[in-house]
């Protein structure tokens, strides 16, 4: 095998914990065949500076959403709350054309790779033109995102989101939800058109119905079928008890709350991500853990909107597995997910290092890797950390960094979770074996960050 697929670290956080001389070789399909510890560098093979962790899964982004950042933070009625979030973001959803939604995309894609994350799984639900029409080529919208995907070099989990009614109950749709909406046969037409095109580019195609509110229990049952037809291992994820609204109004419709009703009546299993799933009783809680469905967390978003904070004391209790997504994408940071994660259950708990593990009692490792095992599973991919077999995506963090200069590897992770201030002290990303972010900066930055510059401005300006 070529010098130029190894690479050896003095420190690497492999799925079992720290090792000392790693040294590791992929193919050139960007898939890991050999990790090694215990070694010492070979003559030709190139040296890490710094620590290498593995790359983090993004499980949930909105990529358009990145768009109107900052754009919404004002009080536009007496109490704001995420229902007129959710009436502004409408509005800008209502005004993105293919090629804005591209531009968008492909910063956004950047950003995260400078941010450690090396995979995104877009839960994708601006469909349509803005009068609601298909487009002629209807995955015209999906193809602008797997195009900003392979243009920045991030894997890409695609999850074409199903949506169809505006409330529990067959409610009509809202007028700022005309983009999103399909009839189950034409999501089916969608998925099969998109299958060939995402397995050209390497990305896997999932499903995401929105919400309990969005697609009945008929159109949620037809939907698994499809896609089971299709391919029975395709990633599910839904949007579930985010508010508490949305629980009450579960409750209303059918006597249950919404992962309770969930969890009766559909085949929950590993496959799947509940994304937020913030609002969940006890019971809940652990009876969706022991599924060995994923959590899809989003801590900056969930604080942005007034969310919540999830129930990781009884998740855990079963062992339920987890994982960090951007999802509107206040903040792009992986790292600070985490932080904030964290944080709040320190707050909520009132104690400190909650999410230590008795094997590994640095927490911010013991996350890392909890963050990177579930975020793997939400994917659909082998992106489960450095280990024969995953894709090579990995990060080497910068140890002249001012937060982590001078420290040990763990303590250099732990310092760039909890005390790097919000500036990057990721060095060098890799994904599938490949170089995308050099000495913290993504080739396409500047470019990327002028286009997107542009659209974001003309967004301002109509909002």
């Amino acid at each position: 095998m070529s010098n130029a697929n190894r690479l050896w670290a003095a420190d690497a956080l492999l799925p079992g914990g720290w090792a000392r001389g790693v040294t590791l070789a992929w193919d050139e399909q960007g898939r890991l065949t050999d990790v090694r510890a215990g070694t010492e560098p070979a003559p030709g093979v190139a040296t890490a500076k710094g620590p290498l962790l593995p790359g983090m899964p993004n499980l949930h982004s909105h990529a358009f959403q990145r768009g109107f950042c900052g754009l919404t933070e004002y009080r536009g009625e007496a109490a704001d709350s995420f229902w007129s979030w959710r009436e502004r973001m409408y509005r800008c959803a209502a005004r993105l054309d293919p090629g804005q939604a591209e531009t968008i995309a492909t910063w956004l894609y950047a950003e995260m790779l400078e941010a450690g994350y090396t995979h995104v799984c877009e839960f994708h639900y601006l469909h349509h033109d803005k009068d609601g029409r298909p487009y002629a080529d209807a995955p015209e919208m999906a193809m602008a995102l797997l195009r900003a995907a392979a243009r920045a070099g991030i894997g890409m989990t695609l999850l074409p989101v199903l949506y169809q009614t505006g409330n529990f109950g067959g409610a009509a749709p809202h007028a700022g939800q005309r983009r999103f909406l399909h009839d189950t046969e034409a999501m089916m037409r969608l998925l099969e058109t998109l299958k060939p095109l995402c397995d050209a580019q390497g990305a896997r195609l999932g499903l995401a119905p929105h919400s309990l509110r969005a697609v009945p229990p008929a159109s949620l049952r037809d939907a698994l079928a499809g896609l089971d037809a299709l391919d029975p291992t395709a990633p599910v994820h839904i949007h579930i008890a985010e508010q508490v609204k949305e629980v009450e109004d579960c409750i209303v419709w059918s006597g249950l709350p919404p992962v309770r009703w969930l969890l009766e009546n559909v085949a929950v299993g590993p496959r799947w991500c509940l994304v937020h799933a913030t609002h969940m009783r006890a019971d809940e809680a652990r009876d969706a853990a022991r599924t060995g469905a994923v959590a899809g967390l989003c801590p900056t978003t969930e604080a942005n909107l007034g969310d919540g904070f999830f129930d990781m004391a009884h998740w855990r209790e079963e062992g339920g597995m987890w994982g960090i997504g951007s999802d509107s994408h206040s903040t792009v940071n992986a790292a600070e997910e985490l932080q904030w994660l964290e944080y709040g259950l320190r707050l909520t708990t009132r104690q400190r290092n909650v999410m230590a593990e008795n094997a590994h009692p640095h927490v911010a490792t013991a996350m890392t890797l909890a963050a990177v095992a579930g975020g793997a599973r939400a994917s659909g991919r082998p992106l489960a950390g450095m280990a024969p077999g995953q894709q090579a995506d990995f990060v080497e963090l910068d140890p002249g960094h001012i937060a982590l200069a001078g420290l040990d590897a763990r303590d250099m992770l732990s310092a760039h979770v909890f005390g790097s201030h919000r500036t990057s002290a990721i060095r060098t990303v890799w994904v599938g074996g490949v170089p995308r972010v050099r000495d913290g900066r993504h080739s396409l930055r500047e470019a990327a960050m002028t286009a997107f510059v542009r659209v974001r401005r003309a967004l301002a300006a109509e909002t």
